[in-house]
């Protein structure tokens, strides 16, 4: 196929079918190839860990990290930068070799393993390597599917190795499928098997996230947040990364600034240690796709520490300030890997001689209901429901995005009944979160469990309930599933959620564009895995006239 790039790995690819000439996102096709090329180097180099860990031999700690942070990399709105990525394919063939040297049999080991090709024929070789790299669609279409979800499983992996929270078992798997995508034996039906195991791996990878977050910071408590502004210069943290907050709240106690959050980062505000810190303000502007009219509002330096970036306007290019994952042409870049302590002495010098953040809104939102806080109000709402004041509960998480097309989302919400309580998780609750939607018995219509990751608790808030009422199967209970997607992290909760038996989860605005015809009939038939219509048909359907 004549592409100057393909890509179809976000809710929003172009044409609902695949980007071909520049992506969506802003990546430009240049961009696109090499981050092809880093998830192929990186399974080549998942071919021999795979390999050493059969032969016996251990597997460093950096090398595992290596792998997850590379497929961070290439999530959607991480990294835009061709040198970074350059870097990274650079690091990743040099570290296949040396482990090369290592095995006993490099016999029938892929192309991926083995290729080591010079800076010049990078472009070439991403073409060739391609994510189209299958005559059959349902190949192609698996692969792509199990590859996204470990996008999403190394980043949340990522996360918690900041937080000094490993697990061998985690990375060795990761390897081990990443591997598997290469092997042009694999069958359907084995593929198939693999992607509901990624998912079993997805629920063991939001636990360990879980477990780190709350060990480092305590449990997600009923908070509510402010969302005006102050009088002092600001820094502005947006993406998902605890640990960077922690280190620049930290660093700039004593600065005269205060630090908001900014999109996914508002669940930090939930978590009891970073309560501690005075100069810890609160929220600042909504969603990801928000960010070009809000950073501009917002007058000071911007961190962002994981995606999701949309390429910055000249006008504020230089308050954008990237760590970890993210990578633009021409904004700052503060370097620091997994437990070093990152210096912030420059953001935090530049804030100082910002303007205040110009007031976009006031009042407060609630939020902080992951699984510890639902625990604890477990009696009030096992209580609601049997009494009939909780009729249903309504899980709504995922991702927010730009199209139109996710109104539907506001407008469902506000069409829901009253006896019904929404539970999410992730950006999605932008949609809603600021509606006046009230409570029920004191037990507030909108649950925010927190970040995409914490939809994990939603989970564990699901088998809870089940064990309460007494159910044999998860699907009895009064709970809808109507979950917003955008990019990666959000095929690896759905996985997850199937891995748990969990049925008839509808998937909006659109399925993904990955998904063949063949394996989107699997899903259908196996798990009852449906799209949205309208609010008034959905409503019909979910509860009747």
């Amino acid at each position: 196929m004549d592409y100057n790039m393909f890509c179809y790995q976000c809710q929003e690819t172009a044409g609902g079918s695949g980007c071909t000439r520049v992506g969506v996102c802003g990546k430009r096709p240049s961009v696109s190839n090499l981050q092809d090329l880093l998830v192929y180097v990186t399974k080549g180099l998942s071919a021999v860990t795979t390999r050493l860990r059969e032969e016996g031999m251990p597997v460093s700690g950096n090398v595992n990290h290596l792998v997850t942070f590379n497929l961070f990399v290439t999530i959607t709105n991480a990294n835009f930068d061709e040198d970074f990525i350059t870097d990274r394919i650079i690091k990743t063939l040099e570290q296949t070799q040396l482990l090369l040297r290592q095995l006993k049999d490099t016999s029938d080991l892929p192309d991926a393993s083995t290729w080591y090709g010079a800076v010049d024929t990078f472009t070439e070789k991403a073409v060739e390597s391609g994510i189209l790299s299958s005559d059959d669609d349902d190949i192609n279409s698996l692969r792509a599917l199990i590859t996204y979800g470990l996008k999403g499983l190394s980043a949340y992996t990522k996360h918690a190795n900041a937080l000094l929270q490993d697990s061998e078992k985690l990375d060795a798997f990761i390897q081990r499928a990443l591997a598997d995508t290469l092997d042009d034996e694999l069958t359907v039906p084995e593929l198939v098997d693999l992607t509901l195991e990624v998912g079993r791996h997805g629920v063991e990878g939001m636990a360990l996230l879980d477990k780190a977050n709350t060990d480092a910071y305590g449990n997600p408590e009923i908070t509510n947040v402010r969302i005006d502004v102050g009088t002092r210069p600001g820094i502005l943290v947006s993406g998902h990364d605890l640990r960077d907050l922690e280190m620049l709240l930290e660093q700039s106690k004593d600065s005269g600034i205060d630090i908001y959050t900014h999109s996914e980062m508002l669940p930090a505000n939930y978590y009891p240690a970073f309560k501690k810190y005075n100069h810890f303000y609160g929220n600042y502007g909504g969603s990801w796709w928000k960010q070009k009219e809000e950073f501009e509002a917002f007058r000071g330096p911007i961190l962002m520490t994981t995606n999701c970036l949309v390429p910055p306007n000249s006008s504020y290019q230089d308050r954008i300030y990237n760590t970890g994952p993210v990578g633009y042409p021409g904004c700052h870049y503060i370097l620091g890997g997994i437990g070093e302590e990152k210096d912030f002495s420059e953001i935090i010098e530049h804030a100082k001689k910002c303007p205040p953040p110009e007031q976009l809104e006031s009042g407060t939102i609630v939020g902080g209901f992951a699984h510890a806080q639902v625990f604890a109000l477990a009696d009030q709402i096992v209580e609601a429901v049997r009494s009939g004041a909780i009729r249903k509960f309504v899980v709504m998480a995922g991702c927010d995005g730009r199209f139109n097309s996710r109104e539907y989302y506001t407008e469902f919400a506000k069409a829901l009944p009253n006896d019904t309580v929404i539970l999410t998780a992730g950006c999605a609750k932008y949609r809603y979160n600021k509606l006046d939607l009230g409570d029920i018995n004191g037990i507030p219509r909108v649950l925010d469990a927190g970040q995409c990751n914490d939809s994990y608790s939603i989970a564990v808030i699901a088998l809870k309930l089940q064990e309460l009422f007494g159910l044999d199967d998860i699907n009895e209970l009064p709970v809808i599933y109507n979950i917003a997607w955008y990019e990666q992290k959000a095929v690896l909760v759905l996985l997850a959620l199937l891995s748990l038996g969990i049925k008839n989860i509808h998937l909006g605005p659109t399925l993904p564009a990955f998904l063949s015809l063949n394996v989107t009939k699997v899903l259908v038939e196996n798990f009852g895995i449906a799209g949205i219509t309208t609010v008034e048909e959905d409503m019909n359907l979910f509860f009747g006239n």
